[in-house]
């Protein structure tokens, strides 16, 4: 196979554009209607289409414009990737095209969809459901090309039960009444940008809007879109700073999408609709990175592509390098070196978790038959950064490095490369001897392809972090009469990115006693911080430390939101202390059927059920 996670055969037969025209069905939880593929022959000698596709049910295949059957089948299911369908072509010459149609429904358990009950959401009346494609779940949403090296452009026809908002990837194009059941309503939308398959998303729901900018809104469930455009009000700031780094931002429209509690992740990118995760309410708009980490993706991951999941980190590491970027100039470069700290200790966790000579710890691991959600870590995005800051110092700083960076994105957008040609372009771009020369020296092979931490070791401005360091390591060290001599007035001063910098330093050690857990409880009353990233780190110093009392919060924790940053770690300290071992299992048997289908595959591993 061309692509290790693929079937699909886009080096014969291409698509180009996509026509979606779906029924949404709650009462059956499927999606059922069909998609148009417009497809070109691009070799000699071409027989069928073959596509990806998970437990998808095909009705009818034909061709748009004549109506003439398509003879079809599936191959045999292989466990990580799905099904091929292979469509044999009545044109098989280089250049013929064809507008093929497929009538399909989804299946309920589609590993791309949630479908949330009433009880599930905020408003607790209307049903909900959403889509995460990212890495490769676009294969049981549509047929297609289930790999990020293809772009398509897609146009969305959505019926929807009336009295619920469907919004999509792409720019809305208007709605109406459906003529033929008005208890129905159609919503149309178009991207005319090519995407990769991973990035075709929408959500279905009781949502409202709240303008936030010139080019952007929040839409969310009643209940959270104020806050919502309370706490992203610096989106279009972000926005700016975004294309002074990288150049013009090409998608029209920035909106925000505020999901229910389930899920996944942070943020993700959808272009023109980031999803982003409730647990970034925290009040102060001090979790607000994520939304300039989604910002920086309309260029490094949805402009310029990966070509394939193996080389996942030119988008992540870009992204959380451009993020920080952005971060430095908001609030100064103080706060990009303290960022990258708390990055290069999350580089260290995924790292020991999974062993240094593990291949999931290389920058570019290898993939094959292998679903990339089994590989998800930290180390695209932290060891990714860390290359490109020592590659930013080793050419001459920023105002060398960062007319570089906004280049690359100018050569190859609307593209997706492979990290060879990311690196051919590098040594491209600077042709002066002493550059080249530096150039030379990296570590190439370690940075790349070898398993385990970077072989430089980088340093950053420690300003902002030794406060934290100086107050982890009284702790450490105090003994049992000395913990009453800490106070509130230790962390007076302190920014929420410090309070978290310092409980992130005690998990990298040996845990705290139960005592200690209660002294610093007492002291600086930190179960009762909203901020769920300080929540997130502090349970986890809870459990560890093996304070009874913390495990049924946690508990609540982990199953008020889905987030698998947050439960999943939480869920691996339940289990691997005896003491909760067995709570953590009852706890997800439980609430299973809340995760997302991916979070709860993956806690189900954790949790060795």
């Amino acid at each position: 196979m061309a692509d290790p996670t693929s079937f699909s055969n886009f080096d014969q037969c291409l698509v180009s554009h996509m026509s979606l025209d779906w029924s949404i069905n709650f009462d059956t939880k499927r999606i059922e209607g069909n998609v148009t593929l417009a497809t070109q022959v691009v070799a000699d000698d071409v027989s069928k289409l073959i596509l990806d596709t998970r437990d998808i049910a095909v009705t009818r295949i034909f061709d748009n414009d004549t109506g003439k059957d398509f003879n079809y089948s599936f191959t045999e299911n292989i466990p990580a990737l799905g099904t091929a369908l292979e469509i044999q072509l009545s044109e098989t010459i280089r250049g013929a095209k064809a507008n093929i149609c497929i009538e399909y429904k989804t299946d309920p358990n589609a590993s791309a969809i949630q479908w949330l009950d009433p009880l599930q959401t905020s408003g607790k009346k209307q049903p909900y459901m959403f889509t995460q494609c990212q890495a490769i779940h676009a294969r049981s949403l549509v047929p297609c090309q289930d790999i990020p090296g293809v772009k398509i452009t897609y146009k969305a026809k959505l019926n929807v039960p009336s009295g619920l908002v469907a919004v999509t990837s792409a720019i809305r194009r208007g709605d109406e009444i459906d003529t033929k059941d008005p208890t129905r309503k159609i919503f149309f939308s178009e991207q005319s940008v090519p995407i990769p398959s991973y990035l075709i998303a929408l959500a279905v729901g009781a949502l409202e809007s709240r303008r936030i900018g010139p080019r952007s809104h929040v839409w969310s469930e009643k209940e959270t879109v104020d806050a919502g455009a309370f706490e992203f009000s610096e989106t279009e700031t972000m926005l700016k700073i975004a294309e002074d780094l990288l150049g013009p931002y090409l998608w029209d429209q920035y909106d925000l999408l505020l999901l229910p509690p389930s899920f996944p992740y942070g943020g993700m990118e959808n272009p023109c609709l980031t999803f982003v995760t409730p647990t970034l309410l925290a009040g102060d708009k001090s979790l607000a990175n994520v939304i300039a980490h989604e910002i920086a993706h309309s260029w490094t991951g949805n402009l310029v592509t990966n070509a394939s999941w193996e080389d996942f980190w030119l988008n992540e590491g870009h992204t959380v390098f451009v993020e920080r970027k952005i971060a430095g100039r908001m609030f100064g470069e103080k706060m990009r070196q303290f960022a990258a700290i708390g990055g290069w200790k999350d580089l260290m966790y995924s790292v020991k978790r999974y062993g240094d000579n593990h291949p999931f710890t290389a920058l570019v691991p290898k993939l094959d038959r292998i679903d990339p959600d089994d590989a998800f870590s930290s180390v695209p995005y932290e060891k990714g950064f860390a290359l490109l800051y020592h590659l930013e110092q080793v050419v001459g700083g920023p105002e060398v490095f960062e007319p570089f960076l906004k280049s690359y994105i100018q050569h190859f957008k609307y593209k997706s490369l492979k990290t060879s040609e990311w690196k051919d372009y590098l040594f491209s771009y600077f042709i002066d001897k002493d550059t080249q020369d530096a150039l030379a020296k990296v570590d190439w092979d370690g940075w790349i392809n070898k398993p385990g931490m970077p072989p430089t070791t980088l340093e950053y401005d420690t300003s902002l972090a030794d406060a934290c360091t100086e107050l982890c390591n009284r702790w450490l060290k105090a003994s049992e009469e000395e913990l009453e001599s800490f106070s509130s007035d230790d962390i007076k001063d302190f920014s929420s990115p410090q309070v978290i910098e310092f409980l992130s330093k005690l998990l990298v050690e040996a845990p705290i006693t139960v005592k200690k857990v209660k002294a610093m409880d007492k002291a600086y009353s930190m179960g009762t911080r909203i901020n769920s990233e300080i929540r997130f780190r502090w349970l986890r110093i809870c459990v560890r430390g093996g304070w009874e009392n913390s495990y049924s919060v946690a508990c609540s924790f982990i199953t008020e939101q889905g987030r698998m940053k947050f439960v999943r770690p939480l869920y691996r300290d339940l289990y691997n202390n005896a003491a909760s071992r067995d709570l953590a299992k009852s706890t997800f048997g439980q609430n299973c059927n809340f995760y997302h289908n991916i979070a709860s595959k993956m806690i189900a591993s954790d949790l060795q059920m």
